[in-house]
């Protein structure tokens, strides 16, 4: 089981400090669920700090496919290494609805990410047009085909994939149980295709749509639900402790 926490744009320095203790203190022994947070890009290093020695693990909220450049505000892999990232969310719904992310683009930043020891965090999900127009595998399966092209994790634990329903990401709305698992389901499928049953059984498909203390223990409870990519939830450490609880 895996859990990450997405702080978004959340957060000056000193607040991510706190939040991180916070989180730690919290989330004390997460057992066998890999817990890891996920702050802007100025904290890392203070969150890497905080949270050195201690079960929780840091990630970042994007990075660059190349490792160096004239790419004025971007952040490359071996700058988020030398943070002390080990997790990279891609291809957020909100960097592929306000800035443009591609599959192709996140498949070539996913290739950058292995190349330097970073587990990406794949991101896939329909708007809520999509879904009422009965093209929700459709377009997931898709962006699965386009984002993962070429991709070679060769351990299950280099790779996660992010399901996000579009239309319930900071909605209040969340897909039902049976919903989520409708789509986990598919998605493992389309894994299987691409990398073999060993590894798609192993893989971790998170939940990403409004996962909360009281509604994690069921969605977590679905076969093939294998952790959650938390929003707002992470930004109390409390909160964020009892969805990992519910692992």
């Amino acid at each position: 089981m895996l859990v990450a926490g997405n702080w978004k744009m959340h957060t000056d320095i000193d607040a991510a400090r706190a939040l991180a203790r916070d989180v730690v203190d919290s989330v004390g022994d997460p057992g066998d669920v890999t817990v890891v947070v996920c702050p802007p890009f100025v904290s890392l290093s203070a969150v890497a700090a905080e949270i050195a020695g201690t079960p929780v693990g840091l990630g970042a909220q994007n990075m660059h496919a190349q490792d160096a450049g004239a790419f004025t505000g971007e952040v490359s892999a071996p700058m988020l290494t030398s943070a002390g990232c080990r997790y990279v969310i891609l291809g957020h719904s909100e960097r592929r609805q306000f800035f443009g992310e591609t599959d192709e683009g996140v498949c070539a930043k996913i290739g950058q990410a292995h190349a330097h020891g970073l587990v990406p965090i794949v991101c896939v999900g329909e708007t809520l047009e999509e879904r009422k127009a009965g093209k929700a595998e459709e377009v997931v399966g898709r962006q699965l085909a386009h984002s993962l092209r070429g991709a070679a994790p060769g351990s299950p634990d280099r790779l996660a994939i992010a399901y996000e329903p579009v239309w319930a990401i900071g909605t209040g709305e969340t897909a039902t149980p049976d919903q989520a698992q409708e789509m986990h389901a598919f998605i493992r499928v389309r894994l299987n295709e691409q990398f073999g049953p060993q590894t798609a059984r192993a893989l971790h498909i998170l939940y990403g749509g409004s996962v909360k203390p009281g509604n994690a223990a069921e969605l977590f409870g679905q076969t093939d639900v294998d952790g959650g990519l938390i929003g707002g939830a992470s930004l109390k450490g409390e909160d964020f402790a009892a969805i990992a609880r519910a692992g």
